[in-house]
């Protein structure tokens, strides 16, 4: 059984007109003692911004701006930039976000070497609508049937796409290619790339026609995932293969229910999962994760590994940021107890 330590409440909201609703989902990019984290700021109205604050330690905040680091800066992100995610490539932070003009909701890139200098890349998935994409990726009827049932929540009178959320790069390339993870419901997906210039709409016409050999992971019936799962945390290099922590959602009569759950996926090709554990890894069980702007909710955005304890960040009930602890080592052992059979 494993062991998760609920470390409490680490960020909340402040007075600042910029984080007066909430404060959620942050990225973590951890260098030696210091992390630091990109976190969604939320302003009445339900504006989001992306606020900055250092720790030193896995808990201990020593600086907060009373600004936003990123604002939109666009149409398409006209209603707000929302949960964060950041890894560092070959010496350059790859921020992933998403964009949200008051209809779409698209994952966006932005790069920086610095954290004061920002390149904004723009938009990174697909802007498909629903028809367009169900046409393509139905064609060869390998497709998971829940992917199908997204129109009943798009107005068709209106330019919607379909939305593209949860991009999260691996945080090293994968065979020379950029890797990353990506969701359109109800699972989650795996792009690889050998430069951002090759996210055309040709690749991406091919990408849906073979839709079914990018989805890493589909809810597969255990309870906690019945509806829908999305990327969590940037994924981590172990000698047994990337640990990827990632939310999953069941609906109740009380409505959703977001838990954390986790997986192990091959290091040179992440389509092979290895092991998925069946039972979530944490649950909102406190006041604060139960009861927020979205109750019982815990979205798990990123990762600190204070020698063999790993700190996981988190939105807790879409209104504060918790963390929640647990050994490394038990967590792979745990998922090795729950390997992945395929039929030869």
């Amino acid at each position: 059984m494993l062991k998760v330590k609920k470390e409490g409440i680490i960020l909340s909201k402040t007075a600042l007109s910029f984080e007066n609703d909430s404060v959620l989902n942050p990225a973590v990019m951890q260098e030696g003692n210091i992390l630091h984290l990109l976190y969604r700021a939320v302003r009445r109205g339900n504006y989001s911004t992306i606020g900055y604050c250092k720790l030193d330690g896995p808990l201990n905040i020593v600086q907060r701006n009373n600004t936003p680091l990123l604002i939109p800066s666009s149409a398409e992100a006209s209603a707000g930039i929302e949960d964060p995610r950041i890894v560092k490539i070959e010496g350059v932070y790859y921020i992933t976000y998403t964009s949200y003009d008051g209809v779409n909701a698209l994952g966006t890139l932005t790069t920086s070497r610095d954290f004061m200098t920002f390149r904004n890349n723009g938009i990174i998935v697909p802007k498909f609508t629903f028809d367009e994409f169900k046409r393509l990726a139905e064609c060869n009827n390998l497709v998971n049937k829940k992917y199908f049932r997204q129109s009943r929540h798009f107005d068709r009178s209106k330019k919607v796409f379909i939305w593209d959320k949860d991009v999260i790069f691996f945080p090293a390339r994968i065979k020379g290619k950029l890797a990353f993870l990506h969701r359109i419901r109800p699972g989650i997906q795996l792009v690889l790339i050998e430069k951002l210039e090759d996210l055309t709409v040709g690749f991406w016409n091919n990408y849906f026609l073979h839709f079914d050999q990018h989805i890493i992971l589909d809810p597969i019936g255990n309870q906690h995932e019945s509806s829908f799962i999305g990327g969590g945390c940037p994924p981590i290099a172990t000698e047994y293969g990337w640990l990827l922590i990632y939310h999953s959602v069941q609906d109740t009569s009380q409505g959703y229910i977001y838990t954390a759950a986790a997986a192990l996926l091959q290091l040179d090709d992440p389509t092979v999962v290895i092991a998925r554990l069946k039972e979530p890894l944490f649950s909102p069980d406190l006041d604060y994760e139960k009861d927020g702007i979205v109750s019982n909710v815990v979205f798990p955005t990123g990762t600190a590994l204070f020698d063999d304890t790993l700190y996981i960040y988190y939105g807790a009930a879409d209104k504060q940021i918790a963390c929640a602890s647990l050994s490394l080592k038990a967590l792979l052992q745990e998922l090795l107890l729950n390997t992945i059979h395929y039929e030869s």
